[in-house]
């Protein structure tokens, strides 16, 4: 298998993994929730108490829909096969712009939502917060295996950029000729 194709698998099974791992860290932390009875009140842990976990639910739900419309532009561009040469470098900018953004988004989200489940785990004494994890154990547990699909999720799309990178600098990396569209006739992975 050559180079090329071997770069179009990458890509293609980084974003099904992007896209699933970010699915499942947003539908795991967005329906996180426990009810617990005190005395004869009712209080509900809910992923919106902590704005870190909102945070972190948008912007993977954002990146789940964006690794779906990239999948369905290179179901497209395959079943278009190596189509003209027009645009590659506009294309392969744009691909490598988002996913640069997704990458960052999904690593400062999972940072931030990381941060305050370490708090709402251990407290911090000095400021009399106390740990909720002893109180609402089922949420913490739920929320915690969101953060672990957030975290591979996160991962995934740093390669995925890494990735997009190499197809576009591999645009202009040809046999001493500058020309965008001398180089970008290698193979249509760029635009992948």
């Amino acid at each position: 298998m050559g180079l090329e194709r071997r770069v179009k698998v990458a890509d293609v099974a980084l974003r099904c993994v992007v896209c699933g791992l970010a699915a499942l860290a947003a539908a795991l932390v967005g329906t996180a929730s426990q009810t617990r009875t005190f005395f004869s009140l009712e209080k509900k842990a809910r992923f919106t108490d902590m704005r870190a976990l909102v945070f972190l639910v948008g912007a993977h739900a954002a990146a789940a829909g964006y690794s779906v419309l990239q999948l369905a532009r290179c179901a497209a561009m395959s079943a278009r096969g190596r189509g003209g040469g027009g645009g590659r470098a506009a294309v392969a900018w744009s691909v490598f712009t988002c996913d640069q953004a997704v990458a960052y988004a999904l690593m400062a989200a999972t940072a931030a939502a990381l941060q305050s489940s370490v708090l709402g785990k251990r407290g911090q004494p000095q400021l009399q917060w106390m740990p909720i994890c002893g109180l609402y154990g089922a949420f913490c547990r739920r929320v915690g295996e969101g953060l672990a699909s957030a975290v591979a999720a996160g991962l995934a799309s740093v390669l995925l950029a890494a990735v997009s990178a190499f197809n576009l600098f591999r645009l202009y990396g040809g046999k001493g000729s500058s020309s965008t569209a001398s180089t970008a006739g290698n193979g249509a992975a760029a635009t992948w």
